[in-house]
């Protein structure tokens, strides 16, 4: 995913997630950059299959 703050391209896994410090109630989703801490939402399933798609398409 790309950060929408300072453009760091990172795996959803590499990314802070659930900071316990939003307030929401139950999980939070949002992921945070592993460079600035900027709070990202989740990726969207379709955008996840559709880079695995164009990386398939690559090699």
């Amino acid at each position: 995913m790309k950060c929408g703050y300072c453009g760091h391209e990172f795996a959803e896994e590499e990314g802070i997630r659930g900071c316990g410090k939003c307030g929401k109630p139950g999980r939070c989703s949002m992921v945070r950059c592993p460079k600035c801490f900027y709070e990202n939402p989740p990726e969207l399933k379709m955008v996840k299959r559709l880079k695995s798609f164009l990386k398939k398409e690559k090699s």
